[in-house]
């Protein structure tokens, strides 16, 4: 039996968003952006396994486990059909929602995502990420500065290196790596009917910029529109919450 993941319901409506965090950070990523959502929409923080609130929860910390983790959740709310916002690695579980169930989805917000192809790491860049996953000042330091542009002063830097450190211990992080290095359902996703936001940040790392992900998204959802913040890189929940939390509410009004 699938236990549930950790959450928290903000707000009350007919519209449920359920909201995913990406590989470095829990919950708390999303938690700048709650001021500037309106209240007649049920929001949903939920942390996946290891993390956050889920922390004592135990897995394999797979895709397919997390992606039924949601749907789980989903059931325990009661939504036949409900909004999906995902972060990163939270994009990838979203999109592997969708593959699962896309009758249970009215639309996805893909923040910065990991493409349904993943995201592919020779052996010297996984050796790095799992550096990263180890939880150090000067390596967490170092990946953050890379994914915002090198533009960010020193208090943002310590200040996410402090989320990351919290929101999961270094083996539950490095045990979700392979769910993102080593995953592609660009198949399973192909030709979704489900209407998809995809929003970059202009000074996050090339992989993840506009211009390369509309390349892969565009082959692989038909209703897909496209936004770039100009003034966020690959964290904008933390960079520009007030214009993130506008474009996932005019997305899923519409």
């Amino acid at each position: 039996m699938t236990k549930l993941l950790g959450h928290r319901v903000l707000g009350s409506g007919r519209k449920t968003v359920i909201l995913l965090h990406e590989w470095l950070g829990d919950h708390n990523n999303w938690r700048p952006v709650l001021p500037y959502l309106t209240s007649g929409t049920r929001w949903v923080m939920a942390d996946f396994r290891g993390y956050g609130w889920s922390a004592r929860l135990k897995g394999d910390y797979t895709l397919d486990e997390a992606a039924s983790d949601v749907l789980a959740l989903a059931d325990h709310l009661g939504c036949g059909k409900f909004h999906l916002v995902g972060h990163s690695m939270g994009g990838l579980v979203a999109q592997a929602v969708a593959a699962a169930k896309p009758a249970r989805l009215s639309s996805l917000v893909l923040v910065c995502p990991v493409p349904a192809s993943g995201f592919k790491a020779d052996a010297a860049r996984l050796a790095s990420m799992r550096t990263v996953a180890k939880g150090g000042a000067k390596a967490l330091s170092e990946a953050v500065q890379a994914r915002t542009g090198n533009r960010l002063g020193a208090g943002f830097v310590s200040a996410k290196v402090r989320l990351a450190r919290r929101a999961a211990q270094p083996g539950i992080k490095d045990a979700y790596l392979s769910l993102f290095t080593e995953t592609d359902i660009s198949g399973a996703v192909a030709g979704l009917k489900t209407p998809v936001r995809l929003i970059c940040g202009a000074h996050d790392l090339p992989f993840y910029r506009l211009a390369a992900q509309r390349k892969r998204f565009q082959k692989w959802y038909p209703h897909l529109d496209c936004v770039e913040i100009a003034e966020a890189g690959h964290y904008p929940p933390l960079e520009t919450p007030a214009r993130l939390a506008g474009l996932i509410e005019d997305w899923v009004k519409g």
